[in-house]
């Protein structure tokens, strides 16, 4: 049997009250939400009170409306992640069962469909305060990779969202379901890639510098759109390269189908992740060339 790094003893669970009928449990999940928010709230703050790093030196609304903002964003998280989730992976499951939508605590959240949520709280935000929307998006995506990263992190912990089988030596065999999928399909527990932290380093830690590095070191700000342009672009190319080692969904793997090929024909096919993160990828690029028009327009 090769070398694998066996997963280590990890409670999802930080800790947990009992007190008669009452139970609280606080997860490592749930923390990595609620810093990934706090940092996110924090860097927009910080960023707005630079008056250098905006076009003209003029910021785009006022730090004290990054607490209202924030409130449109969470709605649009929770809004859009779990409709994406209905509508992008398990629409004939939950339209025999709709009453199942309402239960978002037994999981089911797609961040593609979050993202359009993010987008759409942002925009009405931004139409109901006359914020620029280029410029107020700018400033949302330069925030949002410390939460993925922490996200992805709390990912691992849950031992979930894992990868494909692997004879890598730093290969990690996962408990639970995944060594029970292992076992039925090579009669032995096997290794499978560490794909949430594939996702963390790549959609967290380098997307999140570069942005970091483009928006305080490089003026990003200035032209508006640019910093949007790179976190789409750079995540959707992120997570499509992360889909060839992410085990794929259940409900697309099927005996004819053992990659869970959404899209396939002709011998090529995507994963829905991948079918989801190339328009990601389009529009990004969409953008950045928009702000090197823009760029060169104005020199």
């Amino acid at each position: 049997m090769h070398a694998m790094i066996q997963f280590p003893d990890l409670s999802p669970e930080i800790f947990s009250i009992s007190l008669g009928s009452f139970e609280f449990a606080l997860r490592w999940y749930a923390l990595a939400y609620i810093t990934g928010i706090v940092i996110a709230w924090r860097l927009a703050v910080a960023a707005l009170r630079r008056p250098a790093l905006w076009p003209a030196h003029q910021p785009p609304m006022k730090p004290e409306q990054v607490e209202d903002l924030l409130t449109w964003i969470i709605l649009g998280v929770i809004l859009g992640g779990r409709l994406g989730f209905v509508l992008f992976y398990q629409p004939a499951y939950y339209l025999a069962h709709p009453v199942e939508i309402l239960k978002i605590w037994q999981g089911g959240m797609a961040f593609h469909g979050g993202l359009i949520g993010v987008v759409l709280a942002t925009l009405i935000y931004a139409a109901r305060h006359n914020i620029p929307k280029l410029q107020i998006a700018d400033l949302v995506a330069h925030t949002v990779a410390p939460g993925l990263l922490l996200g992805r992190l709390a990912n691992f912990i849950n031992a979930e969202l894992w990868g494909r089988p692997t004879d890598r030596p730093w290969g990690v065999a996962f408990p639970g379901q995944a060594a029970q999928d292992c076992g039925q399909a090579l009669g032995a527990l096997c290794a499978r890639h560490p794909s949430q932290l594939y996702e963390a380093l790549m959609e967290g830690l380098i997307l999140g510098a570069l942005l970091l590095y483009l928006a305080w070191c490089r003026n990003a700000f200035h032209t508006p759109g640019r910093l949007l342009g790179v976190f789409l672009a750079g995540y959707g190319l992120a997570r499509f390269i992360v889909e060839f080692f992410r085990q794929p969904d259940a409900q697309f793997v099927s005996p004819g189908n053992p990659l869970g090929l959404a899209w396939h024909m002709d011998g090529f096919g995507l994963t829905q992740g991948q079918a989801l993160s190339l328009p990601m990828i389009a529009i990004g690029l969409y953008f950045l060339l928009r702000a090197r028009h823009t760029t060169r327009s104005a020199a």
